[in-house]
C-alpha cells in the first residue's frame, strides 16, 4: 500500500507517459487502459505524446458500475461483494481491457477521488491500480496494488493516480 503523496506536475506525468511509450515501443508491446476515477487522464497523457498510436490502442472509461460490467466484464457479484473500489474489481477491469482491446498489457484504476464518497473502510484517496498481461501459456495474469493518497483534493488524487498508473504500466513493459 502506498501512503505517499508525490509532488508531481503535469510535466512529470507527460515525461512518464513518454517513457512508458518508449518502453512499450522498444519491446513491441501494445497498451490499453481501463479508467474509473481518472476519467481518461491516463489515456490523455499517453495520447499527448507524438507517435503514441504505435503502442497505445485505446481505453475504456468505466465510471459507472454498469459500464464496468458491460464493457469490462466485471461480474456484478464482484461489485456486490467487494465494491467498485477493490482489488478484485481493479484486477477484473485490467483483465477486461486486455481481453476486449486485444493488447499485451492493460492498466486499470478505480478509487475515491472525493471530496465525498469515502468511508471509514475506504476513505477519500483510496485507489486500486491494476495491471494485466498474458503469460506464455496465454493465461491472463492480473494483479492490483492499493494506494492511499489521502484527502488531498479531487484533482490531486486524480493526477497522482494517473502518475502511479503510468509507473505501473511502464514497470510492466520492462
Amino acid at each position: 500500500m502506498s501512503n505517499i503523496t508525490p509532488k508531481i506536475t503535469l510535466a512529470d506525468i507527460f515525461k512518464l507517459a513518454a517513457e512508458t511509450l518508449d518502453a512499450a515501443k522498444a519491446k513491441g508491446i501494445s497498451l490499453a487502459t481501463a479508467e474509473s476515477c481518472t476519467g481518461g487522464l491516463i489515456g490523455a497523457a499517453l495520447t499527448s505524446i507524438d507517435g503514441s498510436s504505435a503502442s497505445f490502442h485505446g481505453g475504456i472509461i468505466a465510471y459507472d458500475n454498469a459500464v464496468k460490467t458491460k464493457l469490462l466484464g466485471v461480474p456484478p457479484s464482484t461489485l456486490g461483494k467487494y465494491g467498485a473500489v477493490s482489488e478484485k474489481t481493479a484486477q477484473r477491469m485490467a483483465a477486461g481491457a486486455l481481453e476486449r482491446l486485444s493488447v499485451d498489457i492493460a492498466v486499470s484504476v478505480t478509487g475515491i477521488a472525493g471530496p465525498g464518497g469515502g468511508s471509514d473502510e475506504k476513505p477519500v484517496g483510496t485507489v486500486w491500480i491494476g495491471t494485466a498481461h498474458t503469460d506464455e501459456n496465454g493465461k491472463v495474469i492480473a494483479k492490483a496494488a492499493l494506494h492511499n493518497f489521502g484527502d488531498i483534493g479531487r484533482n490531486k488524487v486524480r493526477d497522482v493516480t494517473c502518475y502511479e498508473a503510468l509507473k505501473a504500466l511502464k514497470a510492466a513493459c520492462v
